[in-house]
């Protein structure tokens, strides 16, 4: 084994679980249930942020129950480590959604600089509203816009480096099934 996969190991089993995946569950069900009552008669262009936004969206959408499209995109400011940089586009949405609601799915409100890039992107490139869910806002107070907010939110957790549900350590760990923090991150 490598030290790499035994220091990947080690980082789950001495992890601290700040939410069960019950917890996880029932929090993704409440978002579904007002992205429902905000959304249902908009016809939304639904996109996923690739890849810690995978699991919730895919968890989130089939409980999304009205028409929607569906598509993703790629933008990140991590690349496998563990403090962000410049953002990186790696795909740009592809489907039009020009004069029509948007609702991005992410993994993590952190400081919200890669969320508020691909707002900002969306609006000048002509919906008519953006809208934004994420299983996780963390609670600090550096985020990108003080006070910046998701429409939708699963729920909050203390300022910690985490993963699970799609959030990843050095790329690892996004498979699971709970949300945990690295212990001394």
């Amino acid at each position: 084994m490598s030290a790499e996969l035994a220091h990947i190991r080690q980082v789950m089993a001495e992890a601290d679980c700040l939410y069960t995946e019950a917890q996880v569950e029932a929090a993704i069900d409440q978002v579904a249930a007002s992205i429902t009552e905000k959304l249902a008669d908009s016809n939304p262009v639904v996109f996923c942020v690739m890849n810690g936004g995978l699991i919730f969206s895919g968890k989130l959408v089939t409980k999304l129950n009205f028409p929607l499209e569906l598509s993703y995109l790629h933008a990140t400011r991590y690349r496998n480590e563990t403090t962000g940089g410049e953002l990186f586009w790696k795909a740009k949405p592809e489907i039009s959604f020009i004069d029509r609601d948007v609702l991005i799915i992410d993994d993590i409100l952190d400081e919200g600089h890669t969320l508020r890039a691909i707002i900002d992107f969306c609006r000048h490139a002509g919906a008519r509203a953006v809208h934004t869910a994420v299983l996780i806002d963390k609670d600090h107070d550096r985020k990108a816009i003080p006070g910046m907010k998701a429409d939708f939110v699963g729920m909050s957790c203390i300022d910690r480096y985490i993963f699970g549900y799609g959030m990843d350590y050095k790329g690892y760990w996004r498979n699971a099934a709970g949300i945990y923090a690295v212990k001394g991150l």
